[in-house]
């Protein structure tokens, strides 16, 4: 996560979805980069940047393998990334987005998928803008004026600040105007977009192959083994088990500080295998309930439970300040239509979570890895500074506070504390995520967490 990575994506415009790569900001030679997999036809100042788009993750992985006249080829991870086969490259749901659908977003609920969702697309534009735009920095013209007027607006800037901004009155307020500027700009940014999207696959692919974004998901969904790919996967290419090992060691796959959420795929130590679409579907029945999956990693294990909310008060499967974890859904879920009794069995949904075959699969947003934060201090404390965000900070420690909440860990409360080195660096991370994390910051943090995760530690009690 503190090395430079490279993410796959997904862009649906149009009823066409492409998949294609990013590189998030990462520092080298004291400067910060940032591409997609794309060319610049012309001069690189004043040429037309164009991203390259496939209609599969298999075609994508034949470009990488054959191809380095692009932007990424002096990538850091590239040679790595180059190896990997279309399981690798198949963007998780967090890295898909879907321009066509943000009118039906906007006219949802706003709820914090809803939210989630449209800030991530917008950022999503506008770091597209940001690495297309070829203009010299003393040029008037501005290559992307409707997406940098759309960015601008107060409206769109409130998505950055979650779902809290659009509660209560004002709030509806405030999401009617997200959904007035979507109406007033929206078409002018994807058409400026539209003109640096390359839909043949750097010349490999007809407009005709890209496949609508329902037929994209349920491909992906089918694709869980190398053997399922398209005829266009080499016999020959390197096995992936080991390559995608090694891409989750050098943070080429989507195991790093991605695009300002800090979101990640299931990673090392997780017993969930469970594809997008899968997690997805079984999220209908778990939001409705009101009882979410989570699913915690620690020093001694991957673990899955449950927690809800009760008058703002987090709640976990557990009893006595002890959260129950199970090493898989199914375990899980076998257990919760058990007899036992514990801490949920008196919410007034639990008889509908005990009679359910839908299987307990967490979201990424309930995911909780508090050792893959442990060992990111660890780098930067060594010298990776520049390559992690505060907003690294935010997803763990959210997880560490609501099982200190259950499990009365006062200690954790004291660390966590506004005053608190810890607490501090939390609450930087609201106000400025993107500041990077330096080696005296992590230096100073690490022992702290180290400490927040053995105590969470000692209130998990893995069920057989």
């Amino acid at each position: 996560m503190a090395r430079p990575s490279i993410v796959p994506i997904a862009l649906t415009l149009d009823d066409r979805t492409g998949y294609t790569l990013w590189a998030p900001p990462w520092e080298e030679d004291g400067e910060e980069w940032q591409a997609f997999l794309g060319t610049t036809e012309g001069d690189a100042v004043g040429g037309r940047a164009m991203v390259h788009l496939f209609p599969t993750p298999a075609k994508l992985a034949a470009f990488c393998r054959t191809s380095t006249d692009h932007d990424l080829a002096d990538h850091p991870v590239w040679p790595v990334v180059a190896g990997l086969g279309a399981p690798d490259l198949t963007p998780d749901e967090d890295h898909r987005y879907d321009f066509d659908g943000v009118y039906d977003i906007a006219a949802e609920n706003p709820d914090r998928w809803a939210v989630e969702e449209l800030a991530a697309t917008v950022d999503m534009v506008s770091r597209l803008a940001e690495c297309l735009d070829t203009t010299d920095e003393d040029d008037d013209e501005d290559q992307f004026e409707a997406v940098a007027e759309f960015a601008a607006k107060p409206e769109i800037g409130s998505l950055g600040l979650g779902v809290e901004a659009f509660v209560g009155r004002s709030g509806e307020d405030a999401w009617i105007g997200v959904g007035s500027v979507f109406d007033e700009l929206w078409e002018d940014v994807v058409e400026e977009l539209s003109d640096h999207l390359d839909w043949t696959g750097g010349g490999t692919a007809t407009v005709e192959e890209y496949p609508s974004a329902s037929e994209a998901a349920e491909q992906d969904a089918g694709r869980t083994l190398p053997e399922e790919d398209d005829e266009d996967e080499d016999d020959d290419a390197p096995a992936v088990p080991d390559r995608a090992t090694d891409a989750a060691a050098t943070g080429a796959t989507a195991a790093s500080v991605a695009r300002g959420g800090g979101v990640r795929t299931i990673a090392r130590g997780s017993r969930v295998t469970a594809s997008p679409a899968a997690v997805a579907a079984a999220a209908e029945f778990w939001e409705a309930v009101g009882i979410l999956p989570v699913e915690v990693v620690v020093p001694e294990g991957a673990g899955v439970t449950l927690r809800c909310y009760v008058e703002d008060v987090a709640r976990f499967l557990g009893r006595d300040g002890e959260v129950f974890v199970f090493d898989t859904p199914a375990d899980l879920a076998r257990f919760c239509a058990g007899n036992e009794r514990h801490d949920l069995s008196e919410i007034a949904s639990w008889p509908e979570v005990a009679d359910t075959d839908t299987l307990p699969l967490p979201a990424e947003q309930d995911r909780y890895d508090l050792t893959e934060l442990s060992e990111v201090l660890a780098e930067v404390a060594d010298g990776a500074a520049g390559l992690v965000p505060h907003r690294a900070l935010v997803q763990p420690v959210e997880g560490v506070r609501d099982l200190a909440e259950y499990a009365g860990l006062s200690r954790v409360d004291e660390l966590l504390a506004p005053t608190a080195p810890l607490g501090r660096a939390v609450a930087r991370a609201d106000r400025q995520p993107d500041t990077a994390l330096t080696a005296p910051d992590a230096a100073q943090l690490r022992p702290a967490w180290d400490e927040i995760v053995t105590s969470v530690s000692g209130a998990l009690v893995f069920r057989d």
